[in-house]
């Protein structure tokens, strides 16, 4: 399988296993940044994590036989590193403030806003259910924000705009593949804007990592650059509409690793909305085709 390079090529089949790629590596970079968070600030390990992953790839692009500096988009580059320095910062932020299986679960909803996108952007097509789709899926994130609670989880408000902004992402992402742009191009400058614009604001939450942190911020480093390779494979091998649905294999993994390293046992609430979050974005995802 391997000899013959069939992860490698395009099909749905080789979609949706870097996707499962994507999002188990995601669970494992979550746990991480949930240990880091113990002692260093949000904003040290955001900068840590784009500062690692940039450096990984500088060994193979200065071996390549072509110039992957060489890029006649680097104002997408910029944008996405912008986005991608806030997205990572929100999302850092309630790993270390939420349950695991709580975030992943809000995360969820990046499909939500990422089908109607690729349906203005990318020319998807859509059937007649995807408003249904879609208003089931919000109603679970509300469910999420447990208005009927004495406290609102307004903690919530902030994955939730961070998987927003992922679906942005994700949309320039396939964009920018779609372009022929270069893997190693598309994460070297993924890494070099986002660690010079968190860089800007580190100092004022500067806190000496020992070097046991320093081990586990170079695994999430290198966790981040191959969730953005993942990616990158995934949708090369297929489109939007069939990655997407794959994301909820993040739960299980979430669910484990958050009460195996952190003895959490998700809510009812979060259970209940998750279900009408997953329900609505696979129907959301069943009334798309691709063109």
């Amino acid at each position: 399988m391997f000899a013959n390079g069939w992860f490698f090529r395009e099909g749905k089949k080789q979609g949706i296993f870097w996707a499962i790629m994507i999002y188990l590596v995601g669970a494992i970079n979550d746990v991480l940044m949930k240990f880091l968070g113990d002692r260093l600030h949000t904003i040290e390990i955001v900068f840590f994590r784009f500062l690692f992953s940039g450096i990984a790839v500088l060994i193979p692009m200065f071996y390549s036989k072509t110039n992957l500096f060489k890029s006649a988009i680097h104002s997408w580059h910029f944008l996405r590193g912008a986005l991608g320095a806030i997205s990572l910062t929100f999302c850092c932020f309630s790993v270390n403030t939420m349950p695991l299986a709580e975030n992943t679960i809000i995360l969820f909803s990046e499909t939500l806003f990422m089908l109607p996108l690729a349906i203005i952007f990318l020319k998807e097509k859509i059937g007649g259910k995807v408003f249904l789709a879609t208003a089931i899926g919000f109603l679970g994130l509300i469910v999420m924000f447990k208005p009927n609670a004495d406290n609102i989880n307004i903690i919530a408000i902030i994955p939730t705009l961070a998987a927003a902004i992922f679906a942005v992402m994700n949309i320039m992402i396939k964009k920018m593949v779609d372009s022929k742009e270069h893997t190693l191009t598309m994460l070297f400058y993924f890494g070099l804007y986002t660690t010079i614009l968190s860089g800007f604001v580190v100092p004022f939450y500067w806190t000496t990592p020992n070097l046991s942190e320093l081990v586990l911020i170079l695994l999430l480093g290198v966790g981040a650059n191959l969730i953005q390779f993942f990616i990158f494979l995934a949708y090369k091998a297929t489109t939007a509409s069939n990655v997407n649905p794959v994301r909820y294999v993040e739960l299980p993994f979430a669910i484990l690793f958050g009460f195996i390293f952190f003895g959490q046992v998700p809510e009812t609430t979060a259970l209940f909305g998750s279900f009408l979050i997953i329900f609505g974005t696979l129907l959301l995802s069943g009334s798309t085709k691709p063109k």
